[in-house]
């Protein structure tokens, strides 16, 4: 079986440009993963990325089932976009990390509508401590892998204030994109508020 993660890097530094710091973190009885950081630059300018590699190295399965499917099912990496220079978000990639391995450390299928929680501030100061994973195919297009294998998808992260995830859990992750819509709230502000949710 041919090893994806090449592959997986090829098409982020495609997307994305040439990556400048790259951080790996290794969590007992999973895989190595990796964050790297692709500067502010390009069109948008102030815009740093943060995107896992490592995550998509083995397909995630149904916590359910009895055995894991070493090749077939869904193969992900998350991409992360934030203003550069507004706050630290640097440290964000051990937060990054985390969410990469929960697949492998907690038998989930990460998927576009989920969310998912850290614990903690996304980054010193950060108001966010989950993130909304957004659908795949705008940023960085989905990478074909030979059959039986499925494609990666390269999820997008749109962090949420604890009031905005409460409010999701109630409402949904379509009902809370279209309040961000609505409102015209700008998702890479590292230290915007809340959207009013009421």
């Amino acid at each position: 079986m041919a090893d994806v993660l090449p592959l997986v890097e090829a098409r982020l530094r495609t997307a994305l440009g040439e990556p400048d710091a790259r951080a790996a973190v290794t969590f007992l009885g999973t895989d190595r993963i990796e964050v790297l950081r692709f500067p502010a630059g390009g069109p948008e300018g102030d815009i740093v990325r943060y995107a896992t590699l490592g995550m998509s190295a083995q397909p995630m399965s149904d916590p359910t089932a009895v055995l894991a499917d070493p090749v077939k099912g869904p193969r992900a990496e998350l991409v992360l976009s934030v203003r550069a220079g507004v706050a630290d978000t640097d440290k964000v990639l051990r937060p990054l990390a985390v969410l990469a391995a929960s697949p492998q450390v907690e038998g989930v299928v990460v998927a576009p509508g989920a969310s998912l929680d850290v614990g903690e501030p996304l980054w010193p100061g950060a108001p966010f401590t989950s993130v909304l994973v957004a659908e795949p195919g705008g940023l960085v297009e989905d990478l074909e892998l030979d059959a039986p294998l499925d494609p990666v998808r390269f999820l997008p992260l749109l962090p949420m204030t604890p009031n905005e995830a409460a409010w999701k859990r109630v409402h949904g992750a379509q009902a809370l994109q279209e309040r961000w819509l609505t409102q015209g709230t700008d998702l890479r502000d590292p230290s915007r508020r809340s959207v009013p949710l009421e």
